[in-house]
């Protein structure tokens, strides 16, 4: 080389060694920095799929701490209802022990009505108190809005579940496909207003229901109304009531469904005219030790058109998006019949997924446990047993007994199977949801640190080579810069 204003081998050493110094600068960076992906420009697509999926971990990690605030929420509703539920059971024993008239004075009466009292102001107060961060669990707070609900079709309407979407509203339309049925069955005695056996004398006839069995006997010439009595007498005890239809006295359970029946069975005589199920026929004498049995139906329903599980006139259905229980009235119980009412709103909602739309939010309905909710229509609310109420314990007697007891059962029940929904809530969607975000969070973050994070082991490879390449490239550069000067020998 015979140049010296412009030295090439001096300027390729310097693009090199500048090059080596950027390798072994990126090296360093990945290594103190343990990313591998520090800017856009080291993976640009690298950094686009990073980012996607340190956002899908940020959504992940919420969503399981939803799920543990959801958990913590049913534990405090739990926690009030476990105390609502040792009332009532306290409730039960108070009344059965008031029953007791004979071993029972009139101030131990009314001192059980007083505790009682004091129950029912207990269970106000919980149903009050119980809240987490101010917001009230089991007064009715998060419970379902239902609207246009009509009370002679649907005696009550209990939304336990329902995914109500951005429209706000959720309609809930009634279908009765096939109506239920009571346990039917014709006793005839010979026709007219009075009891005319066939050969006269009497019969004695066992009359059984799902509640239990009682003998009568009938002789001949007795009214078909003090039979019809006698039979109402004891329908608490048997299920089964009585009513005259064309001087035939009808038997019937007192309740819908599969479960219920009226048996009939000719103890003893051998006069009684026309035993038949669900239709009279004129016919000669039943023989004694005759049992005609009939069995009660249930009613088939379609909830929003599909088909729901019935027991009796009781219509229930749990879907993804709707868990209702409905109570049909016997007006309505009618083929073809149908009624609609729609879901407004409430509810508690918990956001159990990392994905913000109807698919990842649970609700859940937390119905009120105060006295006036307690209990059903049928038998009435927890309220009546207060001093004065329809159902004390003073005054009324057995009646009042009774009915208290229809109450109270209905209330137990009520929160028992309130407090299994929200066990169930817990077991299989709480902690199987958090269980499942687990999994993906490990998974996700697997999948992000395998696009984003530095590979030590090959990073300090690439390190150490940059180092060598950097040295030999000053010393190249050194060499490169010294050449010019062999142009001084030929100046001599």
């Amino acid at each position: 080389m015979s140049r010296i204003n412009t030295n090439v081998s001096s300027l390729l050493a310097q693009r090199i060694l500048g090059q080596q110094n950027q390798s072994l600068t990126t090296s360093l960076e990945r290594l103190s920095t343990g990313l591998r992906i520090n800017r856009g420009a080291d993976d640009p697509a690298g950094l686009i799929a990073s980012e996607n999926l340190r956002a899908e971990k940020t959504a992940i990690t919420s969503a399981i701490g939803n799920a543990e605030r959801a958990n913590q929420v049913v534990n405090i509703a739990e926690g009030g209802l476990i105390e609502v539920s040792n009332l009532l059971t306290e409730l039960e024993s108070l009344v059965d022990s008031s029953a007791n008239d004979a071993g029972l004075s009139q101030e131990e009466k009314e001192a059980n009505q007083l505790q009682i009292d004091s129950i029912l102001q207990t269970i106000d107060r919980i149903a009050n108190s119980t809240s987490f961060q101010g917001s009230k669990l089991l007064n009715g707070t998060f419970d379902y809005t239902l609207t246009g609900v009509t009370t002679t079709e649907i005696s009550e309407a209990s939304v336990n579940a329902a995914k109500v979407p951005s429209t706000g509203t959720l309609g809930v339309a009634v279908e009765v496909v096939t109506s239920a049925q009571t346990g039917a069955a014709f006793l005839s005695a010979g026709g007219g207003a009075a009891i005319n056996l066939g050969g006269g004398g009497t019969v004695t006839v066992e009359i059984a229901g799902a509640k239990g069995v009682s003998q009568f006997t009938f002789t001949s010439g007795a009214a078909l109304t003090d039979a019809e009595s006698a039979v109402n007498g004891f329908k608490e005890v048997t299920g089964v009531s009585a009513s005259i239809s064309s001087n035939i006295l009808k038997l019937n359970s007192t309740s819908f469904g599969s479960d219920e029946f009226v048996s009939v069975k000719v103890v003893e005589g051998n006069n009684l005219i026309g035993v038949d199920a669900n239709a009279y026929t004129a016919g000669t004498a039943t023989a004694e030790g005759t049992t005609t049995k009939d069995t009660g139906r249930d009613a088939t329903v379609n909830i929003n058109g599909s088909s729901a599980n019935v027991k009796g006139l009781t219509a229930t259905l749990a879907t993804a998006n709707l868990d209702v229980e409905l109570e049909l009235t016997t007006a309505f119980n009618s083929d073809g019949n149908t009624s609609s009412f729609t879901i407004t709103g409430g509810g508690a909602n918990f956001q159990l997924s990392p994905t913000l739309d109807l698919a990842g939010q649970v609700s859940l309905g937390l119905p009120s446990v105060t006295t006036a909710n307690l209990g059903s229509n049928l038998n009435g609310r927890l309220t009546a047993l207060k001093s004065g109420g329809t159902a004390n314990i003073v005054t009324g007697g057995i009646g009042n007994l009774n009915k208290a007891q229809n109450i109270i059962r209905d209330s137990i029940k009520q929160v028992s199977q309130l407090r299994g929904r929200l066990g169930a809530f817990q077991k299989n969607t709480i902690a199987s949801t958090t269980r499942a975000l687990g999994v993906a969070l490990e998974n996700t973050a697997a999948a992000e640190s395998q696009v984003r994070d530095t590979d030590f082991a090959q990073e300090t490879a690439n390190l150490t080579r940059s180092q060598i390449q950097v040295q030999a490239a000053t010393n190249v550069l050194a060499i490169a810069n010294s050449r010019p000067q062999s142009v001084l020998a030929l100046l001599g």
